[in-house]
């Protein structure tokens, strides 16, 4: 499993509109995802005391675009270059920081 870090409001869109298209997607290229154990890490990086976040499980086995693995702040991480398909998302779970804003645990 991948997982990937939305916003409550951007994961409510992408149920509407059939897929999910990351900001990162049109910027970037691609949407970014990270393994489990990078995720804590990357939620403080880029998130530290949002409290309206979700935390998506995807299988990479079902994703319809590419998935490509590249190096960013010295590790793999996974990026996928195109839409996410729904299906592929298998858990969601809300990503909420410790009181003092910073995320420690995984939402499993």
């Amino acid at each position: 499993m991948i997982v990937h870090i939305i916003p409550q409001t951007d994961w409510q869109a992408a149920q509407a509109a059939g897929e999910y298209q990351a900001e990162s997607l049109s910027s970037e290229g691609f949407i970014h995802f990270s393994r489990p154990e990078q995720a804590v890490a990357t939620a403080n990086r880029y998130y530290a005391g949002r409290r309206d976040l979700l935390l998506l499980w995807v299988d990479p086995q079902i994703l319809e675009a590419e998935l490509r693995w590249e190096a960013s702040h010295g590790e793999q991480y996974p990026h996928l270059y195109g839409a996410l398909n729904l299906n592929a998302v298998q858990q969601v779970k809300p990503f909420v920081p410790d009181a003092d804003g910073v995320f420690r645990v995984l939402p499993g």
